[in-house]
């Protein structure tokens, strides 16, 4: 069995498109959960006759431990209540998991944002360069994080702390340390819509890049993304635009990922903020 479970807060605007891109997936012996702190969520969910759980609002790996415990599936699909899946993604990725060495699998998130504003063409550039590290990774039999946009795992998965920033990542790593491979599922789509303006774009992106720094701490060593790697990427920045807008727009996005590491060495390392802080809600990408 299949156990597709929709982490969601104050989604209740995006909720049903999810659970639509779900259901026309036609996926045999499987179940939908969509587990929420909020009323108006669960009771749009309910209107799709899904199943629906009220979590106690203390963050998405407590969310998450509680749907665990509830789901009867042997793979477990992940995925947030904001997202589009495209027809036959969900097929695409529990193919996998006929190699009983998979242990992982992670989808392919694509922007819905415009490529020819500012911050749409930043998304489709991040995404662009993500998919093709875990394609190079994936090809070298290395590890990869699952994107926490669409996964899926086998039911193998211990209570996770409930301070954990980037559950994907974490949850990556422990899959991975018991053993399993993890694998990149390019077909299977996911439409995300990412921050439209500064304020959220440093917030989404300090958020994750902090919680990175987390496993890193808790590990002892990086979880595929660091500075260095990030560094060595400036000549994807050079060669991807299409115009010379998108040309003029790169200069940008490196002073903006800059900013960004410096910042978290700040917070983390000299004003010794807590690696809770980093994480607030982006509301553009509602």
């Amino acid at each position: 069995m299949i156990s597709i479970i929709i982490t969601a807060f104050r989604e209740e605007k995006t909720i049903g498109k999810t659970i639509n891109s779900i259901l026309n997936q036609d996926l045999k012996d499987s179940e939908i959960i969509v587990i929420a702190p909020d009323r108006d969520t669960l009771n749009e969910a309910k209107k799709y006759k899904v199943k629906t759980i009220k979590d106690p609002g203390k963050g998405k790996p407590t969310a998450l431990n509680i749907a665990f415990e509830k789901a009867k599936g042997d793979i477990l699909i992940l995925t947030d209540g904001d997202v589009f899946i495209e027809k036959d993604s969900l097929k695409s990725l529990i193919k996998y998991f006929e190699d009983k060495n998979v242990g992982a699998v992670s989808g392919h998130p694509v922007p819905l944002n415009e490529r020819n504003n500012f911050f749409g063409y930043f998304s489709h550039f991040l995404t662009h360069m993500a998919d093709k590290l875990r394609k190079k990774l994936v090809s070298e039999n290395k590890f990869i994080v699952c994107s926490g946009y669409l996964y899926a795992i086998r039911n193998k998965i211990e209570k996770m702390p409930g301070n954990i920033l980037s559950d994907d990542a974490y949850i990556s790593k422990i899959i991975h340390d018991k053993g399993y491979e993890i694998k990149y599922s390019e077909n299977s789509i996911v439409y995300v819509k990412y921050p439209d303006n500064l304020k959220d774009w440093i917030k989404q992106k300090r958020r994750s890049t902090g919680g990175y720094e987390q496993l890193r701490k808790l590990f002892g060593k990086k979880v595929m993304r660091s500075f260095g790697q990030e560094a060595s990427g400036i000549f994807e920045v050079i060669i991807y635009p299409k115009n010379i807008k998108e040309f003029l727009w790169a200069p940008f996005l490196i002073f903006l990922r800059l900013y960004l590491w410096i910042k978290i060495f700040i917070d983390l390392k000299i004003r010794k903020l807590s690696f809770e802080k980093t994480w607030v809600r982006i509301e553009s990408t509602k």
